[in-house]
């Protein structure tokens, strides 16, 4: 059974990593009455959110999905974190490997039955659960409508907030001037493209200047810049040379993939631009963080 916010960051890390340790632990700050004080006030019951944390949000950047918490706790939200989710199965369905995606699929529809919704801080996880699903069980009419019951839940963490939430503005400050990237599943396949800028046009101190070629592919693409990384790396310098050109001294997107395949092009090529999650800076909580690739004295 899925377990509060509060309680998971009491138990011990079941998964593989340290990191992911920091991240559970962390939301036991962030789920506090002051926090999610949000829930007492609504008119409405509070929705039951499961969130879906991402493999490279609980490995690299646990900060994401704590501010995904805050963010869903003050809309209104009872957040909680299934201690049993695992990988989306993006990975092994890209690859072709059919069998052990849906096995995985299984799992996290299992962890996550009984919320009233399942969200991610990602457009490409939130993807493979929402659109990707009903493609991997096709072959399976009998369990599709079970899949399809489950996919119709599923949101990126933005779009959650401003389409299904109606959150028109954030209480958050950022002094910078900051360009964004659309990353492509986000885009593609869940239409996500006015709601980042939306939300980020209300945080105080910020000044958002559109980046030409925004829907154009980061480079990264998963395994595919593994496979081309020749290819991958000149995309992504063509990527980071137009960041440089808006004059923007921080680059937000909602893929952590996109932002880690940026954050290394710009940190080789020696570039002072500042990489982040756009939950970082609508939950207000980028000023104790260093960007993406920089260590925490050059922040």
């Amino acid at each position: 059974m899925p377990v509060g916010a509060r309680d998971v960051a009491r138990r011990p890390w079941q998964g593989p990593s340290n990191n992911g340790a920091r991240f559970l632990a962390a939301i036991a700050f962030l789920a506090t009455p002051d926090h999610s004080s949000a829930m007492s006030q609504s008119p409405r019951p509070p929705l039951r959110v499961g969130l879906f944390v991402t493999c490279l949000v609980d490995l690299y950047r646990p900060s994401v999905g704590l501010a995904a918490v805050k963010l869903l706790e003050n809309a209104g939200c009872l957040v909680e974190v299934p201690p049993t989710q695992t990988c989306c199965g993006q990975p092994a369905y890209n690859a072709g490997d059919k069998p052990d995606a849906k096995v995985i699929a299984r799992q996290v529809m299992k962890a996550f039955s009984g919320f009233d919704y399942v969200v991610a801080p990602s457009g490409s996880c939130a993807g493979m659960l929402r659109t990707h699903y009903l493609e991997l069980f096709a072959d399976e009419p009998d369990f599709l409508p079970q899949v399809a019951h489950f996919a119709e839940r599923c949101y990126e963490l933005v779009s959650f907030l401003t389409d299904v939430l109606e959150v028109e503005r954030v209480a958050a400050r950022y002094a910078g001037v900051v360009t964004y990237h659309d990353a492509c599943s986000g885009l593609r396949e869940l239409g996500i493209r006015a709601q980042p800028r939306q939300l980020l046009r209300s945080v105080a101190g910020l000044s958002l200047k559109e980046l030409p070629g925004a829907d154009v592919c980061c480079g990264f693409g998963g395994t595919f810049c593994i496979k081309y990384p020749d290819i991958s790396e000149r995309i992504a310098s063509d990527k980071i040379a137009a960041v440089t050109a808006t004059g923007a001294d921080t680059l937000l997107a909602g893929d952590l993939g996109c932002l880690l395949n940026m954050a290394g092009t710009a940190s080789r090529q020696g570039k002072r631009v500042r990489v982040r999650h756009v939950a970082e800076v609508l939950a207000d909580i980028s000023g104790d963080l260093p960007p993406i690739g920089w260590p925490r004295e050059r922040a």
